[in-house]
């Protein structure tokens, strides 16, 4: 394929490979998304008490991501040691049993271990595809691939909405295991890349995830792309899935609900990783398309506890721009990809997702530790800022890799 041709053109190989880390991406989200729209409903169910919901939900949350944070190391030195098909056939059986089985909970505690579960196989999806497509991609096109994976995915989230809002909940978990079930067939039909099969016969060490963190340019740059891609989970973890409590914190006197939340949230971020992506190669700048939404990130927060009181509409409107702001985790994880040679590449690029998600522990921690003294509100803006100046004072750090051939090892 040459520089200027288009990306209707791509070989069958990388097509299908689009084609399978987006459907597999779909069902990711859906299944990840789902506990924020059943969240309340479910705890109700199990019986919970009402002024202890938002606490289970948090921890139910932080289990999630905790579970995600030890699978993405998992999955990541696995997509280097074993393959990136390993990883999307392991981490999906994975987490869409977990799911599955979460439609039959009875108590917290049988909650939890599933939600631990199902974190660890939701974390290998993102960054597996991510390198399976940039590894069989040309590097001027790239990005279209990643930005048609994040932009197809990421419907998961508004099927997870719609789905949650009319089913009950334990359908909507099963909904979202049988649909990982059905999609293992279609990773038959996937090869790996020609990159990481010539990688074999190299006397070359991969999948050291602590490599990644070996003081030096390496640990610089892989915690700078972390801390870029902290805001986004801000908007999802924190603003979005509680809409309803910074609603009532709010003084709304028609509290938002987290379905409709989620919903036009994940409509604005499926519009933002489309619009973060092409900006990015019609700029040919990762860094650009990332600083760009970064600054609609720390707009939109402000509107959301301005303008997105004053009626229901506007609060909404608010979580479609939050979710538009936060549309750039494609573009964030093709620059992870390229940063890292093929030996470490998907380890960087599983890994890197999964610690954002992760940051979640923190931002919720903080939020709850910050909230007696500010309030919610005030907490709110205190961890959102603090998110941001980080992830604009990292992206500094981080090598502009727009074009790059990924053709290359870490020594």
């Amino acid at each position: 394929m040459t520089a200027t041709s288009v990306p209707v053109d791509l070989q069958r190989a990388a097509r299908l490979a689009i084609v399978v880390a987006a459907l597999g991406y779909f069902v990711d989200i859906y299944d990840m998304v789902i506990f924020s729209v059943v969240r309340a409903q479910s705890l109700e169910a199990i019986g919970v008490p009402a002024a202890e919901r938002m606490s289970a939900g948090v921890r139910l949350l932080n289990m999630q991501m905790l579970g995600m944070l030890a699978g993405g190391i998992l999955w990541g030195v696995l997509g280097d040691k074993r393959g990136r098909l390993s990883v999307l056939f392991g981490s999906i059986f994975l987490y869409s049993a977990a799911n599955f089985a979460n439609g039959f909970v009875q108590t917290m505690e049988q909650y939890a271990l599933l939600r631990v579960l199902a974190g660890i196989g939701l974390a290998g999806e993102l960054g597996a595809g991510i390198t399976l497509v940039s590894e069989l991609m040309s590097k001027e096109h790239r990005g279209y691939g990643t930005t048609l994976v994040a932009t197809n995915g990421v419907m998961g989230a508004i099927a997870a909405a719609l789905v949650g809002s009319r089913l009950d909940w334990r359908s909507a978990y099963m909904v979202g295991g049988g649909l990982g079930f059905a999609l293992l067939c279609l990773r038959m039909t996937v090869h790996e890349p020609r990159l990481f099969t010539a990688l074999k016969d190299q006397a070359v060490q991969r999948g050291n995830f602590l490599r990644l963190l070996k003081p030096g340019p390496s640990a610089r740059r892989y915690l700078s792309v972390v801390l870029v891609g902290v805001p986004i989970w801000f908007v999802i973890g924190v603003l979005i899935t509680f809409a309803p409590e910074f609603g009532k914190a709010l003084g709304m006197k028609e509290i938002p609900l987290a379905a409709h939340a989620v919903l036009i949230g994940n409509v604005g971020t499926v519009l933002g990783d489309l619009a973060s992506g092409l900006f990015s190669q019609f700029t040919r700048s990762r860094k650009r398309s990332v600083a760009l939404f970064l600054g609609l990130g720390a707009l939109a927060t402000v509107a959301l506890f301005t303008v997105g009181s004053t009626s229901l509409w506007a609060f909404y409107a608010c979580c479609g721009a939050l979710g538009f702001s936060a549309g750039y985790m494609a573009v964030l994880v093709t620059i992870a990809a390229e940063q890292f040679g093929t030996n470490l590449r998907a380890t960087a690029a599983t890994t890197v997702p999964n610690f954002i998600r992760g940051s979640t522990v923190l931002l919720t921690s903080g939020l709850q530790l910050a909230t007696p003294s500010l309030g919610l509100k005030g907490a709110a803006l205190v961890v959102g800022g603090a998110a941001l100046v980080a992830a604009f004072a990292a992206l500094r750090g981080i090598d502009e890799t727009f074009g790059r051939d990924l053709d290359f090892v870490e020594e």
